[in-house]
């Protein structure tokens, strides 16, 4: 398969990689590493970079950001900030890729636990994480008549980052890499559709 990774130096992405790259063509997208250079946020970049690519069979996307901090200091910025990417972001993406998908192809999303198990100062992060689960569950029906499948992966705290990311997460046990891999490689290669894939579930 030809899949474009966008994340794919990232924490999760280049786990991701690491799995697929012996067996796939893989083209990597990123805001100041990879293949191609990428601002999720801007339109124009988005749709140079399927100009770049071409058709592929697959998109994978897992960059994205959005502040993490107590409610009463949150503003309108703060959440325009993780809209723009985390939420937008992966949004134009998917959206853009509809025409450059073959198909029997497929776009994997990530949104995260915080959609349905917050943590302190994670206002933002919920509110977005469960948006893109939304734009997962509501297009998947008109995205299955034209032969694209959608779904999205929501990892707990993942191994990686538990030593930086930990003291944000009380409670919380990290989930290993291997486990949050499957999930992607579930996506992409079963025939699923239209589904939230918690990791772990």
């Amino acid at each position: 398969m030809k899949i474009l990774l966008v994340g794919g130096n990232g924490t999760i992405g280049k786990r991701i990689a690491e799995r697929l790259k012996s067996d796939h063509e893989l083209i990597i997208a990123g805001r100041s590493t990879g293949d191609i250079k990428l601002d999720m946020s801007n339109g124009n970049d988005i749709d140079q970079l399927f100009q770049k690519t071409g058709k592929i069979d697959a998109l994978v996307i897992t960059a994205g950001s959005a502040p993490v901090k107590p409610l009463e200091e949150l503003s309108f910025g703060d959440f325009q900030q993780g809209f723009e990417s985390k939420m937008m972001g992966q949004i134009n993406l998917a959206l853009k890729a509809i025409p450059n998908i073959k198909p029997g192809g497929s776009i994997t999303l990530t949104s995260g636990i915080l959609s349905h198990d917050p943590i302190p100062y994670g206002t933002v992060l919920s509110t977005i994480n469960s948006a893109v689960n939304g734009f997962v569950i509501g297009s998947y029906g008109e995205l299955l008549y034209k032969g694209i499948r959608i779904n999205a992966v929501s990892p707990a705290l993942v191994e990686d980052s538990a030593e930086k990311l930990s003291e944000y997460f009380p409670g919380h046990t990290p989930v290993g890499m291997k486990e949050v891999v499957d999930g992607y490689i579930k996506s992409l290669k079963s025939n699923i559709t239209g589904k939230i894939l918690n990791i772990p579930a």
